[in-house]
């Protein structure tokens, strides 16, 4: 979807039971917006993965109109409107692995599945990211 100009991705952090994304909304996939479309489709992925290792069970509701939850209703989503939040978002995403919770990385650096380093060293290891702080400061 980024691919294709639907969104641009400032920042993101996978974690074992949640993501944060920061990313901004382009344009409609059709008649669903590109959020929907991205709920819908890793929904679907993830439940043929969790199908394959006959684990889907966690994931069943009682609903009249489906079978599986695999994402929570009404996900947080904050605007970003000043250089100051922007710093604030992405130091919160990218800490979260380290943070004494999770305790996944020594460092925020070290975390695979993290924009961080592309901050820290301005290479995009995954091909899609964009640098957040151009929108406030220029490129």
């Amino acid at each position: 979807m980024s691919d294709e100009g639907f969104i641009t991705v400032y920042g993101f952090v996978i974690m074992p039971n949640h993501i944060h994304i920061i990313w901004k909304q382009n344009k409609l996939n059709g008649k669903e917006t590109p959020q929907g479309s991205f709920l819908k489709y890793t929904a679907h992925e993830f439940l043929k993965k969790l199908k394959e290792n006959k684990t889907s069970v966690m994931y069943e509701v009682n609903a009249a109109n489906k079978k599986h939850q695999i994402w929570q209703r009404d996900s947080l989503s904050v605007e970003i409107y000043s250089r100051l939040v922007a710093k604030q978002k992405l130091d919160y995403i990218h800490f979260n692995p380290v943070n004494k919770k999770w305790q996944l990385a020594k460092d925020d650096l070290d975390y695979y599945f993290s924009s961080a380093r592309y901050y820290e060293t301005k290479k995009d290891e995954f091909g899609f990211l964009n640098n957040l702080y151009f929108i406030f400061d220029g490129e």
